[in-house]
């Protein structure tokens, strides 16, 4: 006999016949993992942005496809911007900048500086033009217009430099790309994301130090507003929000998960040098500390000095990265 619900009475949810108690709560996990968002505000030119992929890309291999991620990009450097009266002084005093970033973050930065970015629109067109061709393809864009100004110090500023920084990249169809990011579409998201970004919530107009040199405060625009400090990261989910802005140690964006999903994020396991180099194609210093274990670096690995330490490509990637497109790939190195 069965009850009116269509199931035999304790043993399941309606619809579900037979479904055991446990599979009822593993399936209650799951659906509150598929409430969860996190949402990273960011800038493809903002060097703390940068000195924060360590940690960011730790967090998306522990969450995995768990939850919702999105990025929104903040439009560092806008069209209205006014352009600096000495342009060579502007770009010693940024270059400085950079230089002091880099000191904390620990990643890498270009010996020379060519200029200040005159705009992020450009670079941001073709980031979001880019998820159009999948996940993998976006993350990998990104990347190489993150490198065109802390590696290279050429910041991707036109529509020509952002589409020639993604050149190469496996599985891109750079037609589609460059019609894409010059598309009616793609504009609108790049205008919400940029309104969004100077929406912040509350939690971050007033943050302490919290022994960070980039707590992440929201900061103050022109028209008397606010917008994020770059990266800043909002989590949503069940059990309510949480923001973790400014530079943050892997730590704190794992709680801040946690916090309104508890078991969301899976302990991380370290890849073997290899296998991060073939996964993510470029890595850093701190992370290739950070994301693997094991004799560095892996058979093949080339390694393109800055002046903020060593990016390592993958010798695929070296083959149409720019930093070794001029001149081919270094002579992999020795272990070190």
């Amino acid at each position: 006999m069965t009850s009116g619900t269509g199931r035999r009475p304790g043993t399941g949810a309606p619809g579900t016949p037979g479904e055991t108690s446990a599979a009822r709560t593993a399936r209650a996990e799951e659906t509150a993992r598929a409430d969860v968002e996190v949402v990273e505000y960011t800038d493809p030119l903002c060097p703390w942005s940068w000195g924060a992929e360590p940690v960011l890309r730790r967090l998306g291999a522990a969450l995995g496809g768990r939850v919702r991620r999105r990025r929104v990009y903040g439009v560092l450097f806008d069209h209205d911007d006014d352009p600096p009266p000495d342009p060579a002084a502007e770009t010693a005093w940024y270059a400085r900048y950079v230089e002091d970033v880099s000191a904390h973050t620990g990643a890498p930065r270009a010996a020379r500086l060519s200029r200040v970015a005159a705009s992020s629109w450009p670079a941001s067109l073709v980031a979001k033009a880019a998820r159009r061709q999948g996940e993998e393809v976006a993350e990998r864009v990104l990347r190489r217009l993150r490198e065109t100004l802390f590696v290279l110090g050429e910041p991707a500023d036109t529509p020509a430099l952002a589409l020639a920084a993604a050149r190469g990249v496996p599985g891109l169809d750079p037609a589609r790309l460059a019609a894409d990011a010059a598309g009616a579409a793609v504009l609108a998201e790049v205008r919400a994301d940029r309104a969004e970004a100077r929406r912040p919530v509350r939690e971050v107009l007033a943050v302490p130090a919290a022994g960070s040199p980039h707590p992440g405060a929201a900061k103050e625009t022109d028209d008397g507003g606010h917008r994020y400090a770059l990266p800043t990261v909002l989590v949503s989910g069940p059990a309510g929000r949480r923001a973790v802005p400014g530079w943050r140690p892997y730590e704190a964006y794992a709680a801040a998960v946690d916090a309104v999903c508890p078991g969301a994020v899976s302990p991380y396991d370290a890849l073997s040098p290899a296998r991060a180099l073939e996964r993510y194609r470029s890595l850093t210093e701190p992370e290739r500390r950070l994301l693997t274990r094991g004799p560095w670096p892996p058979a093949g690995a080339v390694r393109v000095d800055t002046a903020g330490g060593p990016l390592w490509l993958h010798p695929d990637e070296a083959a149409v990265h720019p930093a070794t497109r001029g001149g081919g790939p270094a002579t992999p190195p020795p272990a070190l």
